[in-house]
């Protein structure tokens, strides 16, 4: 290392005095190491009163030549100067050649570094590079030029290099820089392995001085070595256990040293155990291993066995004195297991010593476990028989099949079948023991080693055989469903829980987990659920008599959005309005619980809400009041989850008018289609309507011989047959009797005239045997003519009648008062004319005729027209109808000048196929009120006959 200063060493007289000094540089710069005002005290030794005193130069002193002189002051008294001292420096011009001062320094980490370059005879300066940054310099001479790095950093292992450059950016020169700490160890330890030598460890400093610089190592005096200052722990051996360390550690920056003590039982590591064997078993296996010193056989020692299977790891810790063996129990069959053990001391425990070498063994085989065992029943004698796989752990080997057995106890039937190891279900059918009450469904497994232990379950009744209890809602949480529920007492044997897909019908994939019985609790996890899916959930009591079913729920794992829109959406118009149907949408679709729906117009590429179902039960709308154009609608089912993708329908309105016409049409084209209908039924059965509503009336059988023409008949009335008046309101009370009018002649055109009436005698009346015109009779008044020619056609017969003559207790008559007749004044009622029963009921109307007013007995009755008896009050008649509606021909139209008396018809004659009832012409010019529907029935068969 180049001098970096110089000592000037002078005997004085004086113990302490002050010095002070002057440096001179060749280059005529003055620099004063301490000026006349600032002296520095030097003390010289008692020993030999030499006085030393040491100066440093901030540069190196071979970049420049330096002088230095010094004197001394004690009080107020300087000395004089003493001689001046020239150090050349490495500038002179006897030295051409380039160089660059310190060479290769080991600096402390945080210090200031100053190099200075000397350039080389002829060149010029450039520049000074630390690494590769341009460093700010300063000129010392016509050669040197120096430059100062404050504060480094540690150095890598190679070192800072620094470069001086020529003004042609060439290389003249340079140096490296070392910058690191000094040692510092750390954490020593000492212990032993084989309870005779001594292994110390510690934690060295890293001085990031590396190589030849380095930090060396002593412990006891005796060398360590280098410390590497990547290692995090060093080491040193000695052969004997001494009870104490001192630990030295140095470099170029400087040294340390540390201290360590302990006893050698106290400080036992021990070493790894060797050659590690198994014997093995079903259920355990013994470990084995062997020691490399045989120090360890007196030794108490505790160990350690980790042992790992199937990715899970166990510590299992055994002790005792130099321990080579030890027994693993609660092992499983045909498991693998890795085994490795590691040993400490018992007494005055220091470390674990290291693992020892992994063995792996695998255990022997034996009978399976009994399976977990459900059974699913569905609603008929069918079912399912489901069990889980057996784990590698519960297997105990490979499986290689299962055997079912269905039996019931009370039957004592028993049915068993052997399935394949790959199965896990199995169907049932109950049919051949659907009268049992109690079956039971039992399991076992098989091996190579043998059969397992039987699982057995009690087939849980049908739900259509018990009350179902009520269907709850549960919500998942965390992505799976958590349940409680109230203690069982008759679960001795637990509980069963299992949940399937809600809307599955058939075969349908059925999960379930069992729960102890003292647990009423449970969570399915999510790995055995999806999303979207409505899951039935059923929680059944076990135990070794029944399985009952106690509890439902139904609920997602979490709601999605429906998966297919609303099914069948269709538009229908009525008149302003457009109804919108659509169809349920399925179960499975439904992917949460439904809220209700959305409809929406669309309007462009933007939907407009116009109406929220909130009902999900609800299956169409109604949008009223529209105009008439076009329409396009979208109706959108939701979930908590949000909207479907919805369905999308359009229609066209129609006018208003149209769909009148179109319902005008379809009336009258129903009403239509009706009438044929009927026509067509009464047409077909013509017959029983005939029969029903028109029955054939029977000609009358008539005995004697009816060819020849017929004599007028004379009959002679009774003595007795004159009709007295008993009592007579408004009458004349001597008129006594009924005064007869005789009948017009019915045939004028044959020249029949009336003959003499005479009123002493009964009046004689001519009867005819007449053939009947089948044609309809149409009403007569007294002047008419048209039935007295049809009546010509027949046999004449004359009936005389009497009159007829009643007690004093018989009917009270009143006189019929006739209508007026073309303008005339009718007389006031005479004593003569024939009464009507009081209140409207008279007597037998066609032989109760009227006499002329003003005719007396025996006098010709001259013709009149009588008009029609009028109805009685309340619109009906109180006597026969049909003979209170006769009439009398006119009597003109009877003059045949003949003594018989005119013909009055033939109202009792058993010839006549006429019809007595009255007329729809004569009931409209009466206007009597009588029922339209019977003159109808009446006038539709008449003319139906004729």
């Amino acid at each position: 290392m180049p001098d970096r200063g110089f000592s000037h060493i002078r005997k004085l007289k004086s113990h302490n005095v002050w010095l002070i000094c002057m440096l001179l540089s060749l280059s005529a710069t003055h620099t004063h190491c301490t000026d006349g005002e600032n002296p520095e005290t030097v003390t010289a030794p008692q020993e030999n009163g030499m006085h030393h005193w040491t100066w440093t130069s901030y540069e190196p002193l071979e970049c420049t030549s330096r002088s230095v002189r010094l004197r001394s002051r004690d009080g107020q008294k300087t000395s004089d100067w003493s001689d001046t001292r020239i150090l050349e420096g490495m500038d002179h011009p006897n030295k051409k050649d380039s160089m660059m001062y310190p060479q290769d320094p080991v600096v402390l980490a945080g210090q200031h570094t100053t190099v200075c370059c000397i350039v080389e005879e002829g060149k010029d300066f450039g520049s000074i590079r630390y690494n590769s940054t341009v460093m700010n310099v300063a000129r010392l001479s016509r050669r040197s030029y120096v430059t100062t790095k404050f504060n480094q950093a540690p150095s890598r292992e190679t070192g800072t290099n620094v470069i001086c450059y020529s003004g042609m950016k060439l290389m003249l020169t340079g140096t490296v820089i070392f910058v690191g700490y000094p040692p510092l160890p750390t954490g020593l330890e000492c212990e032993t392995h084989d309870l005779t030598s001594v292994l110390c460890q510690w934690s060295p400093r890293n001085t990031h001085l590396y190589g030849r610089r380095a930090t060396l190592n002593t412990l006891n005096g005796r060398d360590c070595g280098k410390t590497n200052q990547n290692q995090r722990l060093a080491e040193c051996r000695l052969p004997e256990w001494v009870g104490n360390w001192t630990l030295v550690a140095k470099n170029a920056l400087g040294q340390s040293s540390i201290n360590y003590s302990a006893q050698l039982t106290h400080r036992v590591h021990p070493v790894a155990p060797a050659n590690l064997t198994a014997i093995t078993h079903a259920w355990n296996a013994t470990l084995q291993w062997d020691w490399d010193y045989p120090t360890y056989d007196l030794l108490a020692l505790i160990c350690q066995v980790e042992i790992t299977s199937d990715g899970h790891t166990k510590t299992r810790t055994f002790s005792g004195v130099g321990l080579w063996s030890v027994a693993l129990l609660d092992l499983f069959p045909v498991v693998e297991y890795n085994v490795r053990v590691s040993c400490g001391a018992q007494q005055h425990f220091w470390k674990w010593g290291k693992w020892s070498k992994t063995l792996v063994f695998k255990t022997d085989i034996d009978v399976p476990e009994a399976p977990a065992l459900w059974v699913f029943r569905d609603e008929d004698n069918t079912g399912k028989v489901m069990w889980k796989p057996l784990t590698q752990r519960q297997s105990h080997g490979e499986i290689t099949g299962y055997e079912l057995t269905l039996w019931s106890p009370e039957d004592k039937v028993q049915h068993t079948e052997t399935l394949l190891p790959g199965n896990n279900t199995a169907s049932i059918n109950l049919t051949h023991m659907a009268t049992a009450d109690k079956v039971i469904a039992t399991v076992k497994a098989k091996n190579a080693a043998g059969v397992s232990p039987p699982a057995s379950v009690v087939i849980p009744q049908l739900l259509s055989d018990v009350e179902p209890p009520t269907v709850s809602r549960v919500v998942g949480v965390d992505g799976g469903f958590s349940l409680s529920w109230a203690s069982d007492a008759n679960a001795s044997d637990g509980y069963v829980v299992e949940w399937r897909d809600a809307s599955c019908l058939h075969r349908c994939l059925v999960s379930w987990t069992q729960v102890g019985a003292g647990t009423t609790n449970v969570s399915i996890a999510p790995d055995t659920l999806q999303a979207g899916v409505l899951y039935s959930i059923s929680l059944y009591s076990c135990s070794p008599h029944a399985s009952a079913l106690l509890q439902r729920w139904q609920g997602y794992m979490q709601e999605l959005v429906p998966l297919r829109s609303v099914p069948n959406l269709m538009t229908n118009q009525d008149n302003s309005d457009i109804q919108l149907t659509w169809r349920e949408i399925r179960l499975a679709d439904r992917r949460g619980y439904l809220l209700g729906y959305r409809v929406y117009h669309n309007m462009g590429p933007q939907l407009k809400l116009i109406a929220n179902l909130s009902d999900p039960l609800s299956r169409s709308y109604t949008v009223k009041n529209l105009p008439v154009s076009s329409y396009k609608f979208t109706v959108k089912a939701y979930t908590s989850a949000g909207e479907d993708s919805g369905s999308t329908t359009s229609i066209t309105m129609e006018s208003y008018t149209d769909w009148l016409l179109l319902e005008m049409l379809v009336s009258l084209g129903t009403m239509t289609c009706f009438l044929f209908l009927v026509f067509f039924i009464c047409y077909k059965k013509r017959k029983w309507v005939k029969k029903a509503f028109y029955p054939d009336i029977p000609e009358p059988k008539v005995t004697g011989d009816w060819s020849r023409t017929q004599g007028p008949l004379d009959v002679k009335p009774h003595a007795n047959s004159m009709v007295h008046i008993v009592e007579e309101s408004g009458w004349d009370s001597s008129k006594e009797k009924l005064v007869v009018i005789p009948e017009e002649d019915e045939d004028e055109e044959q020249g029949v005239r009336d003959e003499p009436v005479d009123t002493d005698e009964p009046m004689t009346i001519r009867y005819y045997n007449q053939v009947v015109d089948e044609r309809p009779i149409r009403p007569r008044y007294p002047d008419s003519s048209e039935s007295s020619s049809s009546s010509l056609d027949s046999a004449r017969t004359d009936v005389t009648y009497t009159g007829i003559q009643t007690s004093g207790s018989s009917l009270n008559f009143q006189a019929e008062p006739p209508f007026p007749h073309d303008g005339q004044q009718l007389p006031p009622p005479q004593g003569d004319f024939p009464v009507a029963l009081a209140g409207g009921a008279g007597g037998y109307r066609p032989q109760v005729q009227p006499a002329a007013p003003g005719q007396g007995p025996g006098q010709e009755a001259p013709p009149q027209s009588f008009p029609e008896p009028l109805p009685a009050k309340g619109g009906s008649f109180g006597c026969y109808q049909p003979q209170c509606s006769w009439q009398m021909d006119s009597p003109g139209e009877g003059d045949e000048g003949s003594i018989e008396a005119p013909s009055m018809g033939s109202p009792t004659s058993v010839a006549s196929t006429q019809f007595l009832l009255p007329r729809e012409e004569e009931e409209r010019s009466e206007g009597e009120g009588s029922s339209s529907a019977t003159t109808w029935l009446h006038n539709l068969l008449s003319s139906t006959k004729s």
